[in-house]
């Protein structure tokens, strides 16, 4: 059976996490996405290619991309490299303190752009990217012309 994990399941964005891919076959050629809704409902995703390892595992940290979104080891390239799915798009989390960005994580069986709705992942996982650490409060700032946000911790 194919499960895919993110340790830890919930963190801070400019914190690692750890992708990993267990109950593959060895040498199969999977592709892990990785897709998002912003606050305004506009899709990001990325994807990359890889090929299991004699265990039947895939770790992008340890593990080449061969192509997709990105290519070499980038252990956290699925989330770096997330593209609009509409041009001109950017991905801004407006509401830091209130919720995180949920990101799916999916393993699809060989190649895939994922084009296609019907298709069906093997496996897949949700993490939670948070913005603003537990007990931090959230000052605004308005002076004059200054704008801004002052961010206390507990």
């Amino acid at each position: 059976m194919v499960e895919v994990t993110v340790t830890p399941q919930s963190s801070l964005a400019d914190r690692p996490v750890q992708i990993r891919v267990r109950g593959l076959s060895p040498s199969q050629l999977v592709t892990l996405r990785a897709w998002l809704k912003d606050e305004q409902g506009e899709c990001f995703q990325s994807c990359a290619f890889f090929r299991a390892d004699g265990a039947g595992e895939v770790d992008p940290g340890l593990h080449a991309a061969l192509g997709g979104s990105y290519s070499g080891v980038w252990p956290m390239g699925l989330l770096w490299f997330l593209q609009p799915d509409k041009l001109f798009r950017r991905l801004v989390k407006r509401d830091v303190a209130g919720s995180p960005f949920r990101v799916r994580l999916e393993v699809l069986d060989g190649l895939s752009l994922g084009t296609d709705p019907r298709e069906q992942p093997l496996a897949s996982c949700e993490a939670e990217r948070w913005y603003v650490g537990p007990g931090v409060q959230r000052v605004p700032i308005r002076e004059g012309r200054v704008r801004g946000a002052l961010f206390l911790p507990p």
